[in-house]
């Protein structure tokens, strides 16, 4: 008995001995595991849980036009919220915001009483009120700055500009052409956690700072922007008309002064605008039928192949049949015996007809692609597009398209390639690519935009076709003369497509013209969507040419063409 008595303590400490045995081989494993074999993955949990990575926003850069003045800029706002539950006295709160957040006082009392931990009081509060609230250290009021875009020209420049979204995205005019580069690098702060979430600046902390956005200096001039755009309202309302463009442009480099779109909006508040196509701008992202103004690309192509002279004679009919149709002049008779001066003085669609089918199909076409037609000007505008020309060996080019073509119809531009393509004939027949951005400026290194040109006529052939422009202003378009000033300009009526041919109830009036017409200084054309007064061109458009003209000369110093030219010979 005594020996079976003795037997069971050993067993049992022998048991005891290999579960603690069997433990400590356990605890040993873990820890092995714990800090060698699986190591670096428990030290980067460890850090994931600690460390927080905070994204750096960069300043967006900004926006000025030629001389520095302003169009676009960084604002700081501040959003207003409250903690009602943490407020003592919301009458007093009350008495003391509802004044800075344009909210009435009982509104603002029954909501500070609330028994709730958070309400939103305003978005967007100017700088200076939030840290007027900030300064008075309300208990319970909160506020949090945030960047916002600012135009503060309001609607000047619009469609130039483009907007800034909610999250700080650009889009159309150069804030969408430019958006990578306005908008800069992000930077990123990787930091440990201290108790209450915010990253402190030690252990393992890396920091990338944000690089700024590239600001841009615009060919835009601020002044005659505004003097455009009022010009233009003033036509819109003075022709009841439906919209309109004009563009101001240096001929000789492409540098674009103005150019101004009604209907316009206010980037500030571009959310609120219900018909998106407003944004749009008319002047590189929507095309029209020009109507007579490509007359001049049509009798300039046929001076620069040697097939016309300003005096080579026409006999106008009042009709010429081109590839199955009959063309006719917009005043239905037939002017006899003319020049091809004539025919641009008096808009005849017969002789611009004869014209290009004297070219034929092949080489007029070739002269409508050297003027940049049916193809981007590459302008810095988000959404420019090529227009349309059917050139033979498209499915729906027919052979009276090299007719009706002649004259500005069957084919569809953009105001900016028009004025650009005139551009060609006042700057020694050397086709400009039209900017708007003149310098783009990254921190301490500037880039500057040089002008490209190239050939699309002769300079005889240009200088040939400013003395036929000169004529049209002087013998016709009268009403956009300026006295003391040789201009050159054509004048444009176009019928408006509809399905099935053109409504004869809607035009598109412009007029196209540069000056000094013996040294151009500017160029502008204007175009004016369904007039109401008068359909024509030379009583809508010229006139409005003539206006912003006669304030060109004044605000760019030309004196008139004597006393300019009377300078230019005592300095010989």
């Amino acid at each position: 008995m005594s020996v079976v008595a003795d037997e069971k303590p050993r067993w049992r400490l022998i048991f005891l001995s290999a579960v603690l045995i069997g433990f400590v081989l356990v605890l040993i494993g873990q820890l092995v595991r714990w800090q060698i074999v699986e190591h670096d993955r428990f030290r980067e949990m460890a850090a994931k849980e600690h460390q927080q990575a905070r994204i750096l926003t960069p300043r967006r850069g900004s926006i000025v036009d030629r001389n520095g003045r302003p169009l676009a800029m960084n604002v700081v706002t501040y959003e207003v919220s409250a903690a009602p539950n943490l407020i003592t006295d919301p009458y007093l709160a009350a008495d003391r915001l509802w004044s800075l957040l344009g909210r009435p006082r009982d509104e603002l009392i029954s909501v500070l009483s609330q028994d709730v931990p958070y309400v939103l009081l305003a978005r967007g509060v100017p700088m200076a009120t939030g840290e007027a609230i900030m300064a008075w250290g309300l208990s319970g009021i909160n506020l949090e700055p945030s960047p916002r875009r600012f135009y503060p020209e309001g609607k000047l420049a619009a469609h130039v500009l483009g907007f800034v979204n909610a999250v700080g995205q650009g889009f159309y005019g150069v804030e969408g052409f430019y958006n990578d580069l306005l908008e800069g690098e992000e930077g990123v702060l990787h930091g440990e956690l201290d108790p209450w979430g915010e990253i402190i600046p030690i252990g393992e902390s890396r920091w990338s700072p944000p690089r700024e956005g590239r600001s841009l200096v615009l060919t835009i001039d601020r002044d005659v922007q505004f003097m455009v755009e009022q010009e233009l309202a003033a036509a819109i309302e003075r022709y009841q008309a439906q919209s309109g463009t004009v563009i101001v442009m240096d001929p000789n480099t492409g540098a674009i002064l103005a150019m101004a779109s009604y209907p316009a909006y206010d980037p500030n508040t571009f959310y609120e605008v219900e018909d998106e196509r407003l944004f749009t701008d008319p002047a590189s992202g929507d095309h029209y039928e020009p109507g007579s103004v490509f007359k001049v690309i049509t009798l300039a192509a046929g001076l620069d192949a040697g097939l016309i002279t300003p005096d080579t004679p026409f006999f106008d009919s009042g009709s010429i049949e081109v590839g199955g149709r009959v063309i006719q002049n917009w005043d239905r008779r037939g002017h006899g015996n003319v020049t091809m001066t004539d025919v641009l003085v008096l808009s005849l669609n017969t002789g611009a007809a004869h014209v290009s089918t004297s070219l034929g199909a092949e080489q007029f076409h070739t002269y409508v692609r050297r003027f940049g037609f049916g193809l981007r000007t590459d302008v810095e505008l988000a959404g420019e597009v090529p227009g349309t020309v059917r050139v033979p060996g498209d499915p729906e080019w027919h052979e009276s398209d090299l007719g009706t073509n002649a004259f500005g119809q069957g084919l569809a531009v953009t105001p900016l390639q028009m004025i650009t393509a005139v551009s060609a004939v006042a700057n020694h027949g050397l086709l400009p690519r039209p900017y708007v951005v003149a310098q783009i400026i990254d921190q301490e290194r500037v880039i500057s935009t040089r002008p490209y040109l190239q050939q699309a006529i002769s300079p005889e052939a240009a200088q040939q076709m400013t003395e036929m422009m000169v004529a049209v202003v002087e013998r016709g378009a009268r009403l956009a003369a300026v006295p003391g000033y040789r201009i050159a300009g054509k004048t444009g009526t176009a019928q408006m497509p509809i399905p099935g041919g053109y409504d004869p109830n809607s035009t598109i009036a412009s007029f196209v013209g540069f000056a000094p017409a013996d040294d151009p200084q500017f160029i502008v054309l204007v175009k004016i969507v369904k007039p109401q007064t008068s359909p024509w061109g030379s009583e809508v458009a010229a006139p409005v040419f003539k206006r912003i003209a006669e304030q060109l000369f004044l605000m760019m110093n030309i004196p008139p063409d004597n006393v300019r030219q009377q300078a230019m010979a005592v300095d010989r």
